[in-house]
């Protein structure tokens, strides 16, 4: 499946910028004041090609536990 890279949301952004001084680039599951970040926004992040999946949780298969790609890195910094 192509990657497909358009303009991001405010809320696109705001999630791929916490990525930004974590290890290996990690994503949040949850935003500053502890709400979870909405799905709809990470998968919409992973099918631009931004981020990317990077394990699965055995003991909550529903998170999606991903990690910024280069694209994702560099379309934040820009």
């Amino acid at each position: 499946m192509a990657k497909v890279k358009t303009r991001l949301s405010v809320q696109e952004q705001s999630y791929l910028r916490m990525g930004l001084n974590q290890p290996g680039g990690k994503l949040p599951l949850f935003d500053g004041g502890g709400q979870e970040i909405k799905s709809k926004t990470i998968l919409s992040c992973v099918e631009k090609g931004y981020a990317e999946r990077w394990f699965a949780n055995p003991l909550k298969p529903e998170w999606l536990v991903c990690r910024l790609t280069h694209s994702g890195r560099n379309a934040v910094q820009a």
